[in-house]
């Protein structure tokens, strides 16, 4: 199979081609969560029984995508995508707060959101391991989006005097490997603690880093 099928075009029962499609590319990837991030997981799923899951047909399918993997990618952007609009509104709406309670309003939406459902957080620090060298370059790089905000947001608070100014990439890079560490130990059941206390813990390690010993607001 070297591309997709071609899709009906036309209405059909009061609906366009392209709402046809998007509807059916929904199914496809509502079924995908529950199978990826439940069971019986990516790697035992087969297209076969995604299609059924969806109530779609194989020949569907192959109208919207490739292979699993393309299914398993566009889920991945799509969690990640929910979690960006969950953190973006969160930063327009504690802007003018000060720093420590900014940061503790990103972080508890950031962390509602991607713990809200177990399936999400499978798939994002789970199903998408190991799976290809595609994959693996989209997770980089969808990682590397994070670690963007996360040095936006610390010039940001730079600019108002409430950080040290210095490069952050380097260390946002790393808070952000604690932060999916925690996030999916935590869903997982091995930290004890409730999320919020998990939330308050990435805070502090925040401003440690924002706000290093020695250093004073000017």
């Amino acid at each position: 199979m070297t591309g997709r099928l071609r899709a009906p075009t036309g209405r059909y029962r009061g609906k366009s081609a392209e709402e046809r499609q998007a509807e059916r590319r929904r199914r496809f990837l509502d079924a995908a969560l529950q199978m990826f991030g439940d069971s019986p997981g990516y790697r035992a799923t087969t297209v076969a029984a995604l299609s059924e899951a969806a109530g779609l047909s194989t020949r569907q399918f192959y109208e919207e995508f490739r292979t699993l993997e393309d299914v398993l990618a566009a889920l991945h952007l799509q969690v990640n995508d929910w979690a960006e609009e969950a953190v973006l509104a969160a930063v327009a709406a504690a802007a003018d707060l000060p720093l420590a309670e900014r940061a503790t309003a990103i972080f508890r939406a950031y962390a509602a959101n991607v713990t809200a459902d177990p399936r999400r957080i499978r798939i994002t620090f789970v199903e998408i391991i190991g799976v290809s060298p595609r994959l693996e370059h989209q997770r980089l790089a969808r990682r590397a989006r994070w670690v963007d905000l996360v040095c936006a947001e610390a010039d940001a608070a730079v600019a108002r005097g409430e950080a040290a100014p210095r490069d952050y990439r380097l260390a946002a890079t790393a808070f952000i490997g604690s932060v999916n560490g925690l996030l999916h130990d935590w869903s997982a059941g091995w930290v004890d603690a409730t999320l919020e206390e998990a939330v308050d813990e990435l805070v502090r390690q925040l401003l440690g880093i924002l706000r290093p010993a020695g250093w004073e607001a000017g």
